[in-house]
């Protein structure tokens, strides 16, 4: 299933195989940080695979891990009976992570997916006492070369570059854009730098002001990075945070708001531009499948807008009708290839040229990306 990272960007689901049922019966998993939706307790049956879930944040967080756990409930609903699904929520990155998977392991998890980056190191000291046990790195950049660890993650620099066209649309020519973003790590410095290539695209001089947080879920001090922008005079809100504190303090400043992870267009109508989002449940699915069959391997996985991993979130009416046609022709453009918002030129904040024209980063180059193009207001290494 899983191709090379030095393969094509673009990367297409298998499709999921014809599940049997076995409708079988097992002992209830306890504990109120933790959750059963199969029914079928802790693993105990022979013919019953179960997967853990380590959750950076709460399942309610309005964002990454409420996705991430919309993918569990849709893989436990297709899966049925041959599997169960159990997650733990609010893990700290570190060694309670380390201890968490243990705890799973010793309630008879086959595979466990961590959603959050800085679950790295634990997933390999653990994975490293238990060969016989699979992992999933949610957002990992490598699996230290141990057979029982996958990473996953998608394109979302495309569908976040897409957002960047929304914003710059909705903001006055040579405005700003405010930009709350958790962690200097490369898969934020990527979307931060793609958001900025579509803000440039339809508003040149328009620049894009970012704000560390230092944090993925922290609704107080989202709330207070947003507020500190708008203080600022920006013209527009943009988050890469896990809660919609930011989309708030956008609503009652009346700033246009690009959001992630999750759909806020009823919650927040009158500011909403769009949002990219992810689409678990099939990978989940697949992979818990996978060990069913006896066929899991390792790999790096990312999806994209072609398979359906990554998508835009429903546009606000903010959203003209102009520049909706424009996103959904790029959208197009990204798909088939004719279109790639890391091809050059591009100048970093110094003018250094770090893409000459013709030519285009390679997916390998925007995961360890750690510097900002021009027209990102922010120190890409805090």
């Amino acid at each position: 299933m899983f191709r090379s990272t030095s393969e094509r960007r673009r990367r297409r689901l298998l499709p999921l195989a014809l599940v049997a049922v076995l409708a079988l019966l097992g002992a209830g998993c306890g504990g109120d940080d933790s959750g059963d939706d199969s029914g079928t307790g802790n693993g105990s049956g022979d013919d019953v695979v179960t997967a853990g879930f380590i959750y950076i944040g709460p399942i309610n967080d309005g964002g990454w891990t409420q996705a991430h756990e919309a993918g569990r409930a849709d893989a436990a609903e297709t899966l049925g009976d041959t599997a169960e699904l159990t997650y733990k929520e609010n893990v700290p990155e570190g060694p309670e992570a380390a201890q968490a998977m243990r705890d799973m392991i010793a309630d008879g998890a086959d595979i466990i997916f961590a959603n959050s980056f800085g679950y790295g190191d634990a997933i390999k000291e653990v994975a490293a006492e238990h060969p016989d046990v699979k992992f999933e790195h949610a957002t990992g950049l490598d699996t230290g070369g141990l057979p029982n660890v996958a990473t996953y993650f998608g394109a979302s620099e495309d569908t976040i570059y897409l957002t960047g066209l929304a914003a710059g649309a909705a903001i006055p020519e040579g405005g700003t854009v405010g930009f709350v973003a958790p962690f200097a790590i490369p898969e934020v410095i990527r979307h931060i730098n793609a958001f900025q290539v579509g803000v440039a695209e339809v508003n040149p001089t328009a620049t894009t002001k970012v704000v560390w947080t230092n944090t993925w879920f922290d609704p107080e001090t989202e709330r207070q990075a947003a507020d500190s922008l708008i203080a600022d005079g920006v013209d527009a809100i943009a988050s890469g945070q896990d809660s919609p504190a930011s989309g708030e303090a956008a609503n009652e400043a009346g700033l246009p708001f690009v959001g992630y992870d999750s759909d806020q267009s009823e919650n927040l109508p009158e500011v909403w531009l769009t949002a990219s989002l992810y689409h678990w449940g099939t990978y989940y699915a697949e992979r818990i499948q996978a060990v069913i069959d006896g066929t899991w391997e390792t790999g790096d996985y990312y999806g994209g807008i072609a398979d359906g991993f990554v998508s835009l979130a429903p546009f606000g009416d903010l959203v003209t009708q102009e520049t909706r046609d424009l996103i959904g022709q790029r959208e197009d453009d990204l798909v088939s290839g004719d279109f790639y918002e890391f091809a050059g030129p591009l100048v970093d904040q110094d003018g250094t040229e770090r893409v000459p024209e013709g030519e285009s980063m390679s997916l390998e180059d925007i995961l360890a990306m750690d510097w900002f193009i021009d027209g990102v207001d922010g120190d890409a290494s805090p």
